[in-house]
This record gives structure tokens, sequence and C-alpha cells, in this order.
């Protein structure tokens, strides 16, 4: 069923009050399952609304049903394509607060609850979380269409939200936000040459791991 009008509670348990089915798909890929698919503004709103105060919303939810969900509702192979934050039907205000709000989520959700492990070296310790942090700037669903005048914009606030993540004190998120950089180096390889510089500048004792994978995403030498 498609499921267009959801209050948010409700949308809340939609996306993540689902079994986590370990040595199975997970249920958003069931031939029979509902989806979300409400209009674009609306998917932007809760989406902010999600990402700027994610503990009380998620408050009762397993770290494994919220990386299920997350997943569910960003990573392009789920519903992350369906173009919500592409859509020019939404103000560039709403789409520009939805992609800075991403930087809350990381404060919030993912820096306290994810291990300190690094997730492109496979480290077996890993928790349910840290894939998904790991790959959010991978698999974040399109920011705006070549046609869009907003285009600039927009990516130029996902640099910034990459940069404020980089700076977080976990090695979980430097390491992804420096994933995001190492795939956006290709278009924008100023940016991401100054942006990790500065990072590791001010990070110099930081792990060597780290440091060498920023070198690796300063040049875009990243999977």
């Amino acid at each position: 069923m498609r499921l267009q009008s959801l209050a948010f509670d409700r949308w809340l348990e939609h996306s993540f009050g689902r079994e986590v089915r370990f040595q199975q798909t997970p249920w958003y890929f069931d031939p029979d399952h509902d989806w979300w698919d409400p209009p674009p503004m609306e998917a932007v709103s809760y989406l902010t609304r999600l990402f700027d105060d994610p503990e009380p919303a998620l408050q009762g939810f397993a770290d494994s049903q919220i990386a299920q969900g997350l997943t569910y509702l960003v990573n392009t192979s789920a519903c992350g394509d369906n173009r919500w934050l592409c859509s020019t039907d939404v103000p560039v205000e709403d789409r520009i607060r939805c992609v800075t709000s991403v930087a809350n989520l990381f404060t919030k959700l993912f820096e306290p609850r994810c291990v300190s492990s690094l997730s492109h070296l496979s480290e077996a310790d890993a928790g349910t979380l840290n894939c998904v942090c790991y790959m959010w700037w991978d698999v974040f669903p399109s920011l705006a269409l070549s046609g869009d005048p907003d285009l600039p914009t927009l990516h130029d606030c996902a640099l910034r939200t990459m940069e404020r993540i980089l700076h977080l004190n976990s090695l979980a998120c430097q390491e992804s936000a420096l994933h995001g950089l190492g795939h956006w180096q290709r278009d924008y390889s100023e940016k991401v040459i100054r942006i990790i510089d500065r990072f590791c500048e001010a990070h110099s004792k930081a792990d060597p791991r780290l440091l060498a994978y920023a070198q690796s995403a300063r040049s875009g030498c990243i999977l």
C-alpha cells in the first residue's frame, strides 16, 4: 500500500518499528510491503524534524531498528530515490534546513551511539549504526538535479555540513565525513582539499589510520 499521509508518530512506527531480520532481506524489499510516498514538502519536513532532534523521536527503538529505518528512508536502494530533496516544489530554504539538520543527527545520535571503530577497515567490533553512519553520504539522496538553479547552494551546504561532522569528537563520524568528502572530491576538489587540510592541521595527533584515510579522501581515492 502506498502511504501518502501519515502523522509523524505513525510515520516513526512505520519506519522504525519493524522486526530486524538479521539473516534475511529487510522488510522494505518484500514485494508486498507498504511504502511511504508523501508529497515532497511533507517528506522534507518529517526528515528535518527527525534529524534535528532524533533522540526523543527514536526513544524505545533498538539501534538495529534505527539503522534499518534510516536505511529505508535515506538509502537510494530503498526510499532514498524518491526525489524528495531534489524537488523544486520544496522551497530551497526548507531543503537547506534539511541538509543542515544532518549535522544534528550525527551529533545527537551517531556520535554517542557509534563505537570507536573504522568501517573502511572492516573492523569486527563495529556496532549496528556504524555502517549507516559510514555510508551516509555515499547513499544519501540527490540534493538537486542538473537544471536546478539552487544546486550550487545545496551542494555548498552539504560540504559545510560534512565539515561540521568532521570536527565531532567521534572516530566513526569523522570517518563518515571523510568518506563523503572523498566521493565529492571529483567535482569539488579545491573545497574538499581545503576542508581536509584544515582537519588534518587541527587534528595532527588523531588516529594515524584516520589521517591516512583523510589523505586518500583528499585525492578522491576511496571506495
